[in-house]
C-alpha cells in the first residue's frame, strides 16, 4: 500500500488545500505504480504544532510562514 505522510504547520492550509494535496499525491502514486494502487493509497496530512519545526537551525512559526494579508 503506497503511503505518504505530509507534515505541515497547523493552521497553514485550508481544508480545500489539504484535499487538493491528498488528491494530487494519490494521482501521482497511481501514475507511478499503476491505477490499481489508487484504491490502496493512503495520504496523511499531519499538522505540526506552531513552533514545532524549523529549518537551517531556526524554529519556524505560523506567523513567519503565512503570507501577509495586506
Amino acid at each position: 500500500m503506497p503511503f505518504a505522510n505530509l507534515k505541515v504547520p497547523a493552521g497553514l492550509l485550508t481544508a480545500e488545500q489539504k484535499e487538493n494535496l491528498v488528491t494530487k499525491v494519490t494521482d501521482l502514486y497511481a501514475e507511478t505504480f499503476g491505477d490499481a494502487a489508487r484504491d490502496n493509497t493512503m495520504v496523511l496530512v499531519d499538522e505540526v504544532a506552531d513552533g514545532g519545526w524549523g529549518i537551517r537551525g531556526e524554529v519556524l512559526t505560523l506567523a513567519q510562514l503565512k503570507p501577509d494579508p495586506a
